[in-house]
């Protein structure tokens, strides 16, 4: 299998973002500048994973950033994962967002729910607990932006496969 220089630009800030997702519930915004220059570089270049043209790269990245933003201003999801999604409009394009968002979805509703499950989560009312009860190893959040990154890396290892979705 012959891997572009772009798949491997993508690969690593893709997992850069899920780390630092992971253990802080940060991703700082020069990584998401260095995936956005990485993106329309390679976009640019002819050489993105995923055979996004340049004008392609910017209506992803409107739409990623677009799209999100009504959670952001709701408060209901963080301003890191609103610009890690623009990031994925741009290496992606905006015809892969929505797949991507609901396979993320998914992906942190599943996550919520083993946090529920795993954690001494009460029914409100019914027993007093003192702490925090929708946490798991100090972290209180579903690292959404990580579940994206995951979500585009999958698509991306699916699209390798003889027959893949191309």
């Amino acid at each position: 299998m012959n891997v572009s220089v772009g798949t491997l630009l993508f690969i690593a800030w893709a997992a850069v973002v899920a780390i630092s997702d992971c253990r802080s519930r940060r991703i700082s915004n020069s990584i998401v500048v260095a995936g956005l220059a990485a993106a329309f570089g390679c976009a640019f270049l002819q050489c993105g994973p995923f055979g996004v043209s340049l004008t392609r790269a910017a209506i992803g990245t409107v739409i990623g950033l677009v799209a999100l933003l009504p959670f952001f201003a709701l408060g209901v999801m963080g301003a890191a994962d609103v610009k890690v999604f623009a990031v994925l409009g741009a290496w992606c394009g905006m015809h892969a967002l929505l797949g991507l968002w609901m396979a993320a979805s998914f992906a942190a509703g599943v996550h919520a729910l083993w946090l529920l499950i795993t954690t001494r989560t009460r029914l409100a009312g019914l027993v007093r607990h003192h702490g925090a009860t929708f946490e798991l190893a100090g972290k209180t959040s579903t690292p959404y932006a990580a579940c994206l990154t995951v979500a585009a890396s999958a698509w991306l290892a699916l699209q390798g496969l003889p027959g893949g979705l191309r």
